[in-house]
C-alpha cells in the first residue's frame, strides 16, 4: 500500500505544525512549500462558510483561522499546507464568504473592501477582481478574489449594496450595469437585461 492510502492526516497535527511554523506574524508562504501529499482529510467548508471535521462543525473561530491561512489551491483541488505534510479537502462551493463591506470614495474612484468570515480583508481592484455567475434562473452568485487564487462569496446583504452602488458603462463595446472599485469596472448584468 502507498502512504497516501496508509496515513490518515490528522486535524491537531497539522494546527501544531502550523503553530510552530507561524513566526513574526502574517501569513504562511504556503505557495514556497512542497511537502510531501498525504491524500485526502474528512474536512469540509461548506458554502455558508463552516468548516466540518469528521462530520463536527469547527466551532473555535481561532483555529478556522488558523486552518483558513495554510489553505492552498493547486488546480481545481484545495489543500491544507504545513512546511512536513499537505492534504485536500472539500470545498462546497468557496472557502471564504464575504460577511460585510465598506464603500470609500465615489464613482470611478470608489473603493470597496470587504471583510471574510475568517477575518482577511480586501479591496477590489486590478489584483482582487469580482466575478459574477449567473445560473439559469438562478441569483446570481458574486465572488470577489481574497489571496493565491482563493474567492470570497460575496454574502446576499453585501451583494444588495453592491447593486445599489451600480451604474451604467461600457464595457468592451457593450453597455453594462456594474460597479467600479480600486479603479476598474465589474459588470454585473448587461444594461439591456435589467428590468424595467
Amino acid at each position: 500500500m502507498s502512504a497516501q492510502n496508509t496515513v490518515r492526516p490528522n486535524a491537531e497535527s497539522i494546527a501544531a505544525s502550523v503553530r510552530a511554523a507561524q513566526k513574526g506574524g502574517g501569513l504562511p508562504p504556503v505557495d514556497k512549500w512542497d511537502p510531501p501529499d498525504m491524500g485526502e482529510m474528512d474536512m469540509v467548508i461548506t458554502r455558508e462558510g463552516t468548516w466540518i471535521h469528521e462530520g463536527t462543525p469547527i466551532t473555535r473561530a481561532g483555529l478556522v483561522r488558523l486552518f483558513s491561512t495554510i489553505l492552498r489551491r493547486d488546480g481545481d483541488r484545495y489543500v491544507l499546507v504545513t512546511p512536513v505534510e499537505k492534504v485536500g479537502i472539500t470545498v462546497e462551493d468557496a472557502p471564504f464568504v464575504a460577511v460585510d463591506m465598506t464603500v470609500t470614495g465615489e464613482g470611478r474612484d470608489q473603493a470597496l473592501t470587504f471583510l471574510t468570515n475568517v477575518g482577511d480583508e480586501t479591496t477590489a481592484g486590478p489584483d482582487h477582481p469580482i466575478r459574477i455567475v449567473q445560473g439559469d434562473g438562478e441569483e446570481p452568485s458574486p465572488y470577489v478574489h481574497v489571496r493565491g487564487g482563493l474567492e470570497a462569496l460575496i454574502d446576499r446583504k453585501s451583494f444588495y449594496r453592491m447593486v445599489d452602488l451600480g451604474t451604467d458603462h461600457e464595457h468592451e463595446g457593450e453597455n453594462w450595469f456594474g460597479l467600479w472599485s480600486g479603479g476598474v469596472f465589474f459588470p454585473i448584468i448587461p444594461s439591456d437585461a435589467l428590468p424595467d
